[in-house]
């Protein structure tokens, strides 16, 4: 059974309207298990977007996301990686991959419980919005996917449908993301004080503290101790929590290490 703080109040499930409200979820180990851009790159690389010592760039990154929890080094690696990749390729080329990459890779891999709060929060007339690292054309699928009302996430830029390797602004992690939903909610009346924000990480604290409903899904073990200092609501929904959530890394680690080996044995038969 996933964990739940003994404080939680869970969104109303009445027919008031809550206009001027808004809830925000964080995208990766939030909603759903894993780094979002790691399967955008790995069909990238499918499609030959990417060399095949290019695309073992980003399973490492990925192995050492999914053992050690988010990390803002790890995050910026990844991004800075990302940026120079996608340097030349058509957005048009990147947009449709992401659906693909929904349909075959993302979709298995959310939260069953993290979509019921968001669809908790859509039925009783709240917005609700992802704000996250991920490249916007991903996490744009994702809203649409989940009927959600819209996405916040990182931008790059593009001259002539091609992007150019470079940002437009931050990336949108740690405070950047509370600097984002301030401003979303200046342009469309959202009420900060009356709205909900949702992560698994310490980094996102500057989100969460943002809002008047803070809460925790499937923290890391200093936004674990932090929730619980401040009596914030926790969501665990990762089966077993320690022991079970601990075996899942390995697996999937051993998954990731078994498809490299896929990947140099194809290599070599060719």
């Amino acid at each position: 059974m996933p964990e739940v703080n003994s404080q939680l109040a869970e969104p109303r499930s009445d027919a008031d309207s809550h206009q001027g409200e808004a809830a925000f979820f964080d995208v990766d180990n939030t909603l759903m298990r894993g780094a979002s851009l790691f399967h955008l790159a790995r069909k990238m690389y499918q499609k030959k977007a990417f060399t095949l010592r290019q695309a073992l760039g980003f399973t490492w990154k990925q192995m050492k996301f999914i053992l050690r929890g988010e990390d803002m080094d790890d995050i910026h690696s990844v991004q800075n990686s990302a940026l120079t990749l996608a340097a030349g390729i058509r957005a048009d080329f990147v947009a449709n991959v992401g659906e693909e990459v929904y349909d075959e890779m993302i979709a298995s891999k959310i939260w069953p419980g993290t979509r019921a709060l968001a669809e908790q929060h859509l039925r009783v007339g709240r917005k609700v919005w992802l704000v996250t690292a991920t490249p916007i054309e991903v996490a744009e699928v994702i809203a649409s996917r989940l009927k959600l009302t819209g996405a916040l996430g990182t931008v790059g830029e593009i001259q002539d449908g091609v992007y150019t390797g470079r940002l437009v602004g931050d990336i949108l992690h740690g405070p950047a993301k509370a600097v984002a939903i301030k401003a979303l909610a200046e342009a469309q009346g959202i009420e900060l004080a009356n709205s909900w924000a949702y992560s698994d990480s310490y980094n996102d604290i500057p989100l969460l503290t943002s809002v008047g409903h803070p809460v925790a899904i499937n923290p890391d073990a200093k936004l674990r101790r932090h929730a619980r200092d401040h009596n914030w609501p926790i969501y665990d929904f990762r089966s077993g929590r320690r022991a079970a959530t601990a075996g899942l890394r390995l697996a999937t680690v051993a998954g990731a290490v078994y498809g490299l080996w896929r990947g140099f044995s194809r290599i070599r038969q060719r």
